[in-house]
């Protein structure tokens, strides 16, 4: 029963007195001032000395910035799974991620019966927990489609429609000691929640063997499953006699074997005494983290174990046996239970023979090593939702940078933020928004910061703050041969210019720095228009955008008529700044080009309008899909596209407005070279109408002055010279040569691909 190397958790255990309601929220209070992780409450709703948990934990999240808030353990009898859905995945997102649902099936039945509830055997509550986390599970799914339809012997869905998601994955730890109990913990729930004092029959041994063993049965690893213990009879009395009982030095002795021996990674201690959680937060956490992390650093890990049916799924193209100890409890393969969420991305389905779930900069360093000695190809995912980026594959592995996601203040006087790569945008931007800050990025909350922000960057602000690349002041990368470098302006400065354009080339990214800009709230428009003579309105469309003052980006997407309807186009207006007459002023000629079919407009945090939407990686998007540049919307460009649009081919065409303070960079300061042009277009179709596009596109093509490489699904080496005009690509080679010889990276526009002889780059028509 090893250590599974789960982050440390500790925290509080806390009764929600009525009596005294301020003493409950002081000590959730004081529980995150001394640097402990978790405030949970007992939950009895039939209790009226009680207040309701969760009212409290809302009110508790209100009041703290970082700790999480959990009931410990949520009565499922008196909270139906359907309601409860809603109720966690709201305290999720209104907490910010900060939420995670201790569950058990309801104790004290007697008062659970004269509420109302109903009482059940063992064997039924069982089962009646075991279809609560399907429902659950079920209506935060959102991108399943239709409503949620459950059928059980306990709960009964016809159809409820499913969301809110929640901010992040919520944990679902079970409160269980029984057998049966223990088994579905092992089977469904990501974390155990038992209270030290009741555990007798099984014994903790038996219980967590009952655990992993059920874990392997569903094709799931021990590791999946946290441990975590509430201690309530303790005392940090120096003269203090028994287990969990005396000084802090003690309870370190005696908490590290739990962690090292049986798996344990989280501790609440009960009792509601300040003096105790004070003690437990200033004095044994640091002393217990530094113990782990010292044991950690000289242990060896376990190996970690895998059932028949993870065995029996396995590629042949690896050796599983050699992957690095430090590594076994960060990989998931064929077999694994997560591999489903892992093995795809948005757009493009994978089935690659390992997926490394890399927590920090040395994981990056040792998975890569890994997958260079077994010679498979290597994908790199961020975020996984870019449309060119190829970042899962079919038996090779794929580094997933998700969880290296924190979004840090450095310099709040300077505006200097450390970004890790697999943070999302609009989680960015939440972060920075307390703080009154934004960075330019794209259009769309999901996106990851690794794959945008070493391509480019061309989202909402672009025109008044340039690319995301442009603010970008410092990078820590591990390039091909395994090294962890800083790069700037002063250090491997011709890496620190390759990377912000043609960074998937070079390496992995493990972090960004850059400078944020001042902004709060904006104005953001939305307008949809009879586009049908959509030559003249794209005309006039591009003309107002070039004259539009520096505060207005503009994006428009155009979409074919749709039973008898006409081509329709849809104008998002974004102006940079709070001031709600200059926007008017600034947005309103843009109601005058067209009939307009529905308008709105609104002031908001700028994090609002690039909020996650959630999205899951099945590989459900558009794999067709081409991108060029506009130096300006010509007659002959728009009769073309207007040609494209009613051709009955495509399915979308999408341009975003450049110019601005994309064109104030030196065209040689970064990879990313193009510094003229004012817009991007491009068009998308289904698998089916794709070599229609093909033909579409090359009509279009002449008239294209450079490519935004990010939207861009050919493979085609002679696009590299659209992406990087000359002397750009020549200088891509030669670094390319130097930093990765072997061409590791290969997967996103490969700069040691081989061109055409007479490849050259395409002529813009003014």
């Amino acid at each position: 029963m090893p250590d599974y190397g789960h982050e440390l958790l500790l925290g509080s255990f806390i009764t929600p007195s009525a009596d005294d309601p301020a003493r409950a929220v002081g000590l959730a209070e004081l529980t995150e001032a001394v640097q402990l992780d978790v405030a949970s409450f007992q939950d009895h709703p039939y209790n009226p000395d009680y207040l309701d948990t969760y009212t409290l934990l809302t009110w508790v999240a209100a009041r703290t910035e970082r700790i999480r808030v959990s009931a410990n353990v949520t009565n499922l009898t008196l909270r139906p799974p359907t309601m409860l859905s809603r109720t966690a995945a709201s305290l999720d997102i209104l907490s910010q991620g900060r939420f995670e649902l201790g569950l058990g099936a309801g104790a004290f039945p007697h008062a659970v019966h004269s509420m109302g509830g109903s009482r059940l055997t063992p064997g039924q509550a069982v089962g009646a927990l075991d279809e609560a986390i399907d429902i659950l599970r079920g209506v935060w799914e959102v991108s399943e489609p239709g409503p949620l339809r459950f059928e059980g012997e306990h709960y009964s869905v016809p159809a409820m429609k499913r969301g809110p998601r929640p901010a992040h994955d919520i944990g679902i730890w079970v409160g269980s000691y029984k057998p049966r109990m223990l088994s579905l913990t092992g089977r469904k729930a990501d974390g155990w929640l038992p209270t030290l004092e009741y555990l007798q029959s099984p014994g903790m041994a038996e219980a967590i063997k009952i655990i992993d063993e059920a874990a392997l049965e569903a094709g799931r690893r021990p590791g999946d499953i946290r441990r975590l213990l509430n201690l309530l009879d303790v005392d940090f009395s120096a003269t203090s006699r028994g287990h969990f009982h005396g000084p802090p030095q003690q309870w370190v002795e005696e908490l590290l074997p739990l962690v090292l021996d049986h798996g344990f990674s989280a501790f609440l201690i009960g009792g509601d005494n300040p003096r105790r959680i004070r003690t437990f937060g200033e004095e044994v956490g640091p002393a217990l983290r530094e113990a782990v992390a010292r044991e950690r650093a000289i242990g060896t890990p376990a190996v970690a174990q895998r059932s028949a049916v993870v065995l029996a799924r396995r590629h042949v193209s690896l050796d599983y046996d050699s992957i690095p100890p430090s590594l076994t409890e960060k990989v998931v393969e064929p077999g694994d239970a997560a591999y489903e969420g892992v093995r795809h991305t948005y757009i493009r389905t994978g089935s690659p023979a390992l997926v490394v779930q890399a927590a920090n900069a040395d994981d990056v360093v040792t998975a890569l090593a890994y997958a260079r000695s077994q010679g498979v190809e290597v994908s790199v995912r961020s975020g996984g939702h870019g449309i060119s980026g190829r970042s899962t594959n079919d038996g090779g592995i794929v580094i997933d940078l998700s969880k290296m996601n924190s979004v840090e203040v450095i310099d709040r006087a300077a505006r200097r933020v450390r970004i890790e790569p697999g943070a999302r945008w609009g989680s960015v931007a939440r972060a920075l928004a307390p703080h009154g800050l934004a960075i330019s990025s794209g259009d769309y909350g999901d996106v990851g910061v690794g794959g945008l922000a070493t391509a480019g960057g061309l989202g909402y602000l672009a025109r008044r703050y340039g690319l995301t690349i442009d603010h970008i002041t410092a990078a820590e990368i591990v390039v091909a041969d395994g090294r962890q470098l800083r790069v700037d302006a002063d250090h491997h400065s011709d890496l620190f210019w390759a990377i912000r354009g043609a960074g998937g080339n070079f390496g992995i990214v493990t972090a960004f720095e850059l400078q944020a800009q001042e902004i709060a709230e904006v104005v953001s428009a939305t307008i949809v228009v009879d586009a049908t003579d959509t030559a003249g309105f794209l005309l006039e469309w591009g003309q107002l955008v070039e004259a539009a003052p520096r505060e207005v980006t503009s994006f428009l997407s155009l979409l074919p008529a749709r039973r008898g309807g006409p081509v329709t186009g849809q104008i998002t207006l974004v102006y940079a700044s709070g001031d709600v007459e200059g926007a008017q002023d600034a947005l309103s000629p843009f109601l005058n080009i067209a009939p307009v079919l529905d308008q709105q407009a609104h002031l908001a945090p700028y994090h609002v309008i690039v909020a996650p939407q959630g999205n899951q990686h099945r590989g459900q998007g558009l794999e067709d899909t081409h991108s060029g540049l506009l130096e300006h919307i010509t007659p002959q460009a728009a009769a073309t596209i207007e040609e494209m649009v009613k051709s009955g081919d495509v399915l979308i065409m999408q341009f975003r407005s450049m110019g601005g303070a994309v064109h104030d960079v030196p065209k040689d300061a970064m990879a990313w070279s193009h510094r003229t042009q004012h817009f991007s277009v491009i068009a998308a179709t289904a698998p089916a109408y794709a070599s229609r596009l093909d033909v579409h596109w090359e009509r279009l093509r002449p008239l294209l002055n450079g490519m935004y490489l990010s939207f861009e699904t050919s493979t085609d080496p002679a696009r590299l010279l659209d992406a990087f005009p000359e002397p750009v690509l020549a200088r891509l080679r030669a670094l390319k040569a130097a930093w990765d010889p072997d061409g590791v990276f290969n997967r996103n526009f490969n700069l040691a691909a081989e061109a055409p002889a007479a490849m050259t780059q395409a002529e813009p028509v003014a």
